[in-house]
C-alpha cells in the first residue's frame, strides 16, 4: 500500500494487491504479499529446508554423542583381550544402535509441529476442545449433511465416491487434534488440491461443474470442522481479534473527510447503502463456511460502490473504494474480524482468493485491515500532536473545527458535515435545547399570565367597590294597587256594571 502526497487520502495501486511473485493472482497480506498457490509452494520449501536442516542438526547430534561416548570407554576396549573382547564390542554396537534411534527420534519430536504446539494445549484450564464429528450435531450441520447428499445423488456413482472420501478425511482429522492451524490448513488444502484434480480428470475439464462440486465439499467439510478450527487455542487469533477491536474503538473520531470518503450519506439512497454495508461486513461473523463469509464481504463492497456512484453520479474508481472501505469497517468494528480474515485464509477454497471479485474484495480488507493498525497521523493529514490529542481523548475533530485548526486549513466544518452520527446527535442536542428555551419562555408567559389575571381581578373589585360607594343602591318599598290606580282618567270611566238579578 502506498500513500501519495500528492493526493490527499489513501491510495493504493492495483499492482500492490497481486502477489509479489508475479503469477497475476491476487495477493494477500496474512500470506506476506503472495497468493495461496505462491504460498504453498513456499510454505512448503521453507518446511522443507527445516526438515534438512532438523535432520542435519541431529545427525550431528548424534556424531558428537557418539564421538564422547567412544573416547570414554576408548581405554577400557584397548585392554580388552581375546575373546573376552567379542562379547563387549557386540554389546557396545547394539547400544550405539539404541542410542542414535532414541537420539534421532527424539530431535525428531523437537522439532516436530505438534510439539511445538502441544505445549499450548496442556493449560489444565485450557478449554475441551469440540468433536470434530459429534453425534449430537446441530441443526444447520444436519441440514448441510443432508443438501450434500442429495446433491451427490445427482452425480450417481462419482457422488458415491466423493462422499466417501469426504468423510474419510474428516475421519482422518478428528486424529489431528494437536496440529497446529496451519497443519490443519495444509490438510484441508491438499484435500481440495487432490479432489479437485480427480474432478478434472472425470468432467474432462469443465471448470464449471468442478467449482460447483468443489462448492459443496467445502460447504460440508468446513461446517463440521468449523469449531475445532475456527479461532483454534494453538493460535493468538483471539488476541489479535481483541486488539483490533481496541484499536477501532480508539479511532471511533476519524471522520468521513479525513478519509476523502467520496459518500454523502445527507443523500438517503447513500445512507441505506452504508446501513447495509455495515450490516453485511457484522453478518460475516455468523456463517460458517468460508465462502459464504466472502459473500458478505462481496455484497458490503458493492454496496459501497453503489454508495459512491449515488454521490458521483459516475462509476466509483478503485481509489474511492479503499477509502470508503476503511471508513466503513471503523463504523461497524466487525466481531473476531482478524479470525475470521484468518479462517477465510486457511480453508476457504485457493481459486476463490485468487481471482474474481471475491478475491479482489477480500485482498482490500486485508489492506484496510493493515491500514488501520498502522494509521498515523500522516496517513490522515493531522499534526502528531492533533493526533494524539484525539486518539487519548483529550481533544475531538468537532471542536478543533471550531478554532479553525482544520487540515489543509480549510475552515471550521459542523458536525452535521463531518460525522452523519454526531450530526444527529448534535441536532437532536440542538433541538432538546430549543424545546427547553421555549418551555422556560411558556412557564414565564404562563406566571405573567397568572399575575396579570390576579391583578385584573383586584383592580376589577375595586372599581365594583368604588361604584357602589359612589351610587348606593337604595330599594323603596311601594304598596300594592290596582292595575289601573295610577291612571289619571280613571274618573272620566263610568261606574262599573253591576250584576242584576232577575225574577223569573
Amino acid at each position: 500500500m502506498s500513500q501519495r502526497t500528492e493526493r490527499r487520502g489513501i491510495h493504493v495501486d492495483q499492482s500492490d494487491l497481486l502477489c509479489k511473485k508475479g503469477c497475476g493472482y491476487y495477493g494477500n497480506a496474512a500470506w506476506q504479499g503472495l497468493c495461496s498457490k505462491c504460498w504453498r509452494e513456499e510454505y512448503q520449501r521453507v518446511r522443507q529446508k527445516q526438515i534438512q536442516d532438523d535432520w542435519a542438526l541431529a545427525e550431528k547430534l548424534q556424531r558428537e554423542e557418539e564421538e564422547a561416548y567412544a573416547s570414554s570407554h576408548s581405554v577400557h576396549s584397548q585392554s580388552a583381550a581375546g575373546h573376552a573382547a567379542l562379547a563387549p564390542f557386540s554389546k557396545f554396537e547394539e547400544k550405539k544402535t539404541n542410542e542414535k534411534t532414541r537420539k534421532v527420534t527424539t530431535v525428531k519430536k523437537f522439532f516436530s509441529p505438534s510439539s511445538r504446539t502441544a505445549s499450548k494445549k496442556e493449560s489444565p484450564e485450557g478449554k475441551t476442545p469440540s468433536p470434530l464429528i459429534s453425534r449430537h450435531a446441530s441443526f444447520d450441520t444436519d441440514q448441510v449433511s443432508k443438501d450434500f447428499v442429495e446433491f451427490l445423488k445427482n452425480l450417481h456413482k462419482p457422488g458415491r465416491e466423493i462422499h466417501k472420501q469426504c468423510r474419510a478425511f474428516l475421519m482422518n482429522m478428528s486424529s489431528k487434534k494437536d496440529l497446529g492451524a496451519d497443519e490443519l490448513s495444509e490438510c484441508v488444502q491438499d484435500f481440495y488440491q487432490s479432489l479437485a484434480d480427480r474432478l478434472t480428470g472425470h468432467f474432462k475439464g469443465s471448470s464449471e461443474s468442478v467449482e460447483q462440486v468443489m462448492d459443496q465439499v467445502e460447504k460440508y467439510i468446513m461446517t463440521r470442522l468449523y469449531k475445532s478450527v475456527f479461532c483454534p487455542e494453538t493460535t493468538d487469533d483471539e488476541k489479535k481479534d481483541l486488539a483490533t477491536q481496541h484499536r477501532i474503538r480508539a479511532l471511533h473520531w476519524v471522520t468521513i473527510q479525513m478519509l476523502c470518503v467520496s459518500m454523502d450519506e445527507e443523500i438517503p439512497q447513500v445512507s441505506e447503502n452504508v446501513v447495509r454495508a455495515i450490516t453485511d461486513v457484522i453478518e460475516m461473523d455468523s456463517k460458517r463456511v468460508p465462502r459464504d463469509k466472502l459473500a458478505c464481504i462481496t455484497r458490503c463492497s458493492k454496496h459501497i460502490f453503489s454508495a459512491i456512484r449515488i454521490t458521483k453520479n459516475e462509476p466509483a474508481s478503485a481509489d474511492d473504494f479503499l477509502p470508503a472501505l476503511i471508513y466503513i469497517v471503523l463504523k461497524a468494528n466487525p466481531p473476531r474480524l482478524q479470525s475470521n480474515i484468518q479462517y477465510i485464509t486457511r480453508f476457504c477454497n485457493p481459486s476463490r482468493l485468487m481471482t474474481g471479485e471475491d478475491g479482489y474484495y477480500f485482498t482490500n480488507l486485508c489492506c484496510a485491515v493493515a491500514f488501520i493498525e498502522k494509521l498515523d497521523a500522516q496517513s490522515l493529514n493531522l499534526s502528531p500532536e492533533e493526533f494524539e490529542r484525539y486518539m487519548s481523548g483529550q481533544s475531538s475533530p468537532r471542536f478543533s473545527s471550531s478554532e479553525g485548526d482544520w487540515p489543509d486549513g480549510a475552515p471550521g466544518v459542523s458536525v452535521a458535515v463531518t460525522n452523519p452520527a454526531l450530526a444527529q446527535l448534535n441536532h437532536n442536542l440542538e433541538l432538546l435545547s430549543g424545546l427547553c428555551s421555549r418551555q422556560e419562555a411558556v412557564m414565564e408567559a404562563a406566571q405573567s399570565l397568572q399575575a396579570d389575571l390576579l391583578s385584573w381581578s383586584e383592580s376589577v373589585q375595586r372599581e365594583v367597590c368604588g361604584i357602589l360607594e359612589k351610587y348606593p343602591l337604595e330599594i323603596k318599598s311601594s304598596k300594592v294597587s290596582a292595575i289601573d290606580t295610577n291612571n289619571v282618567d280613571n274618573e272620566n270611566l263610568p261606574s262599573p256594571i253591576k250584576p242584576q238579578v232577575f225574577a223569573g
